[in-house]
């Protein structure tokens, strides 16, 4: 790998396909599941100002915002943390990192092998506990709402749960292995 490629990777970027199949594979389904997630936070604000402008000028809201917008929150979060691990772009403190960087790059890569990992166990528990209450609400038919006035299958959103867990563990682990392999290229 190059100075150049390896400073862009180190910055949080997904390599290409000729340098880590593995991570531009990885980084590809998580840009995928992002870009949904981007495009539902754009159709969730079209729903949400279509209810208050019927709610307030036409006196008609829209019956079910508030459970979808539930929902779909838990979910766009699901279907963007893969792509926000693969980019170093979950909450953290910048200058911190930055401060323990100048004194030691190799403690930097420990201290963020060691962050993801323990994301990964996280997102591995998360991928546990929701599990089974994705293949029971698949089986069971279960919905949110009022039957009868409006209803919608609680299964599509646990499975994006389950997908961005999985996804998440995945990522995690790949950006442990990236951070300990750097450790041992800096010394």
């Amino acid at each position: 790998m190059s100075e150049d490629n390896t400073a862009e990777f180190d910055d949080g970027f997904v390599p290409s396909f000729s340098e880590a199949p593995l991570g531009a594979a990885l980084g590809a389904v998580a840009a995928a599941m992002s870009a949904v997630g981007t495009a539902a936070i754009g159709a969730l604000m079209l729903l949400i100002v279509a209810d208050v402008i019927g709610r307030n000028f036409m006196n008609m809201p829209i019956t079910g915002v508030a459970e979808i917008a539930a929902r779909s929150v838990v979910a766009i979060v699901f279907l963007q943390v893969p792509a926000a691990i693969l980019q170093k772009r979950l909450t953290r403190a910048d200058f911190l990192v930055r401060r323990i960087e100048r004194a030691s790059p190799s403690a930097v890569s420990v201290l963020e092998a060691v962050f993801c990992i323990a994301g990964a166990v996280v997102f591995a528990l998360v991928l546990w506990a929701s599990w089974p209450k994705f293949i029971q609400s698949w089986h069971s038919a279960e919905f949110f709402g009022v039957q009868g006035v409006w209803t919608i299958p609680t299964w599509p959103f646990r499975g994006i749960t389950v997908l961005g867990a999985f996804t998440a563990v995945l990522a995690a682990l790949y950006r442990a292995v990236v951070e300990l392999r750097s450790m041992g290229a800096t010394k």
